[in-house]
């Protein structure tokens, strides 16, 4: 997810609250007849004598507040996959995910749409566990489909009701049923919660080499990245030969920590992102500092599937300004951005309010990122293809902004391009390794004199 952080809006908080006062039996704002006009009157007529006859009528009673957000979740749920009402509790999950620090199983999850035996259902899909979370320990990996959580079907469950079903203190159990291709049944996984503190960058120096995993973008994302590197510099005693960011497996996050990183490596005046809200309103460009840019060494990104939103922000940026050469496969492909609304009740909004474009103009929605150098590691194509991405999701925009682009000009090495490469064994990061030999091959040109002397990869 990429979305702006955005404090309590007020004019969001009366558009949404001014239909309900009717709903209760109040008189209607005049708001209702700004937002929508008399057509949207009328729909609320039948909307209230709907919830009459529910609540005189039902053979149960039901609450107004549940009847209410039922209501809200019904509207929401006819939009698009990313835009979600979130009631309080789960609200307050949402900004405990953002600081990077919650009581749980360490796991993206989205819904996906599946036939099985003739039936079609959503299914709760395992986008990617985190590294080094109680998920990952577990073995649950990318593409399981979680069928149950302690014994209650997914299926009956929306998002955000299985986000709060797998949180919970730690030290306490979770049993996941589990469906994988491969598998001739469910097979139920115990999984021990614990307090997840995602350290979202991570460094390693590999001769001179600098090696970045970042795996999520949250509140202090970019000055861990600054940290990292000014860290592996020390270890290296001068500048780096060369950097890999790892990207993969990255869902997102914040919007201005993705512009932030991608600013760290552009030159001043780049044009970073630019987002476009409905009918092209509210056009905003984010660009580049010339203050804090990283030196020009070479620089490789590597992206896979699970690489979604602000991930797909810093690669498209770095890709199309020629700064860096991406490697590994397709990327999830989420071109919209959300925003954060909080509510006078403690509940929250995330509306898709844009959607956003690279440098050069490209929208990646369902599309995604295509590598410079396709590489795939073991099994990996395999896991992937039932990886869920954009295009799988149930209301996903369309792309209706492909155009022709002129090809970008950057130095490539040799051989370059998407090229499907694979390993035998199992036993290191292939893709790693690859993108390492690259930059080694890189550097012997380098000390030949066969480069132009160009800044990029």
């Amino acid at each position: 997810m990429s979305y702006p952080r955005r404090s309590r809006s007020t004019w969001a908080t009366v558009l949404l609250l001014a239909p309900f006062a009717f709903f209760g039996g109040m008189a209607v704002d005049r708001a209702v007849f700004a937002a929508g006009g008399e057509g949207t009157y009328r729909h609320l007529e039948v909307f209230t004598r709907v919830l009459a006859h529910i609540e005189n009528n039902y053979v149960e009673h039901v609450s107004e507040q549940q009847l209410l957000t039922g209501a809200i979740k019904g509207m929401v749920s006819t939009l698009d996959p990313h835009t979600v009402f979130m009631p309080a509790e789960v609200f307050r999950e949402m900004k405990m995910d953002t600081k990077g620090e919650f009581g749980g199983l360490g796991i993206e999850v989205t819904m996906k749409p599946k036939v099985a035996n003739g039936v079609r259902n959503d299914y709760l899909t395992v986008v990617a566990p985190i590294d080094d979370t109680p998920a990952a320990r577990a073995g649950v990996l990318a593409g399981d489909l979680i069928l149950k959580i302690d014994g209650e079907p997914t299926t009956d469950l929306d998002l955000m009701a299985v986000v709060a079903k797998m949180r919970g203190p730690p030290g306490t159990k979770v049993v996941l049923t589990i469906l994988r291709d491969g598998f001739s049944a469910p097979r139920d996984l115990i999984v021990v919660r614990d307090h997840i503190r995602v350290v979202s960058v991570e460094g390693r120096l590999y001769e001179g080499i600098g090696y970045v995993k970042v795996k999520n973008f949250q509140e202090q994302t970019d000055r861990y990245l600054g940290r990292a590197l000014d860290d592996l510099r020390k270890e290296n005693r001068g500048e780096l030969r060369g950097l890999i960011l790892d990207l993969r497996n990255n869902p997102g996050g914040l919007l201005d920590q993705a512009v932030r990183m991608a600013d760290r490596f552009l030159p001043g005046g780049q044009v970073i992102v630019t987002t476009k809200g409905r009918n092209d309103r509210h056009v905003e460009q984010e660009k580049s500092h010339e203050r804090g840019t990283e030196p020009p060494y070479p620089m490789i990104v590597l992206v896979n599937g699970g690489s979604a939103s602000a991930s797909e922000i810093v690669a498209g940026a770095l890709q199309d300004h020629g700064r860096a050469v991406l490697m590994g496969s397709q990327t999830f492909g989420k071109g919209s951005v959300q925003t954060l609304i909080e509510l006078e009740d403690g509940s929250g909004l995330k509306l898709t309010i844009a959607r956003y474009f690279t440098p050069r103009g490209r929208s990646i929605q369902e599309k995604g990122i295509t590598p410079d150098v396709a590489v795939s590691g073991p099994d990996q194509a395999g896991r992937e293809a039932i990886a869920p991405r954009e295009v799988d999701l149930e209301n996903h925009f369309g792309n209706d902004f492909e155009r022709r682009l002129p090809a970008r000009q950057h130095l490539q090495p040799a051989g370059q391009g998407e090229v499907e490469a694979t390993a035998k064994g199992d036993e290191e990061d292939y893709v790693l390794k690859t993108a390492l030999d690259y930059l080694r091959t890189w550097q012997i040109f380098k000390a030949n004199g066969a480069t132009s002397g160009k800044k990029s990869l």
